[in-house]
């Protein structure tokens, strides 16, 4: 069995979409092997950080990824594996790439309570006062605005009006 630890500069980068590990990021990856009879069982993890773009408001982020991975690489001659032994040594790049890249988030957000951005004026809901603007009345629903019954004075607005 031998344990090591070092960091991997990556050549390129690595995902695709709203966010993704940039080529020039390091990935610090601490790992085991052991041999065993089939081959060399790779365990270990990996650590970087991501950058992109929030999906709700669109400011730029970045965040700390990390991954676990285990692995046999066969001997060659044995079974069909995807992952083999060659000239005596095993090729992490493949596993630890698409462990990474499998990780990063689909919908990134800057904060799990990002507001995202205004539908009328397309600034950052986040940046805006908490003075709330007067809301207007989506012209396709203004036909409804009949049946609701108006306020009574020093009622709250916002709450749920009960049928009766």
């Amino acid at each position: 069995m031998r344990e090591t630890s070092f960091d991997v500069v990556l050549s390129e980068r690595w995902g695709e979409g709203l966010v993704a590990v940039e080529s020039g990021e390091t990935v610090r990856l601490d790992v085991r092997l052991e041999s065993v009879h089939e081959g060399i069982l790779a365990t270990g993890d990996a650590r970087t950080r991501y950058t992109g773009q929030c999906g709700r408001c669109l400011i730029d982020i970045a965040a700390p990824v990390e991954v676990e991975f285990q692995e046999l690489f066969a001997y060659p001659g044995e079974e069909a594996n995807d992952f083999e032994v060659q000239d005596d040594h095993v090729d992490l790049e493949t596993l630890v790439r698409d462990g990474i890249v499998l990780a990063l988030p689909f919908q990134p957000v800057c904060r799990p309570d990002c507001p995202g951005l205004d539908p009328v004026t397309g600034e950052r809901l986040a940046d805006v006062s908490d003075a709330a603007p007067p809301q207007s009345i989506d012209p396709r629903w203004s036909a409804l605005a009949e049946f609701a019954p108006e306020p009574a004075e020093g009622t709250d607005d916002s709450a749920p009006r009960s049928q009766t």
